[in-house]
């Protein structure tokens, strides 16, 4: 587990808001944004593309501590949202939440899983059933955890591992705090779930063979109502 580490980009004050000046940013090969929060009126930046889209293809963007320097005068930031290109996949204007050093913040923090190979569910043909790649907490805005692992030693098919077995660091905390949710388990091999749905070999003959019992046993042409059942008694003979 590792904490995060605050990345600079340069950034200018850009002095029009609205379509038309964050056209105007793009033509000239930056990317419009905003700073807002922290109870301080939104300021419209513009930031360089190819600094930008370095640091946006590392991953893990918006649960990045960054210091963006502002003509001079640097401001705590965390990405909360990146508008892209439809086609291209390349980012048209970005949103930053201003934060302090004493702020805690909302993110998603990814899950690494490790020792897949020492663990006995998996080596029997088990699969590891990943329910959470990422798992949202609150922490501090300058010890934002890279990733958290998640050790698979020693688990067998059907065994779970729980948030309450993840090490989290000092000052991060799930966002659910009323259960101790699932973040994977061991299942079983497909293999062996369709066996258990599949009929075996000898089931059919043995259907067959209940099938062929039940036919000796019924009367020939169908079932039919007894003789007896079939006539009506005899009238009683008339007195002369």
């Amino acid at each position: 587990m590792a904490d995060s580490q605050t990345f600079e980009l340069a950034a200018t004050v850009r002095p029009r808001s609205g379509k038309g000046a964050a056209r105007q940013a793009r033509r000239e090969g930056r990317v419009p944004g905003v700073i807002y929060g922290d109870n301080q009126p939104a300021e419209t930046i513009s930031l360089e593309f190819n600094d930008l889209f370095k640091q946006f293809m590392k991953g893990q963007f918006t649960s990045t501590l960054l210091s963006v320097n502002l003509d001079g005068k640097k401001i705590f930031v965390l990405p909360r949202d990146v508008q892209l290109d439809p086609v291209k996949d390349l980012p048209l204007h970005v949103d930053f939440q201003r934060v302090s050093t004493t702020s805690r913040v909302r993110v998603a923090v990814p899950v690494h899983f490790i020792n897949e190979g020492l663990s006995p569910g998996i080596k029997r043909g088990g699969v590891l059933n990943i329910v959470r790649h990422e798992i949202e907490v609150f922490a501090p805005a300058t010890a934002i955890p890279k990733f958290f692992e998640v050790n698979l030693e020693g688990l067998e098919i059907g065994r779970s591992v729980h948030i309450s077995a993840v090490k989290l660091p000092e000052g991060v905390r799930p966002t659910i705090s009323n259960r101790d949710f699932t973040v994977a388990t061991i299942a079983g091999a497909v293999a062996d779930d369709e066996a258990a749905t599949t009929p075996t070999a000898g089931a059919a003959p043995a259907e067959a063979a209940a099938a062929g019992d039940a036919k000796a046993a019924a009367p020939a042409g169908g079932a039919k109502a007894p003789a007896a059942a079939a006539k009506a008694p005899a009238a009683p003979a008339k007195k002369k």
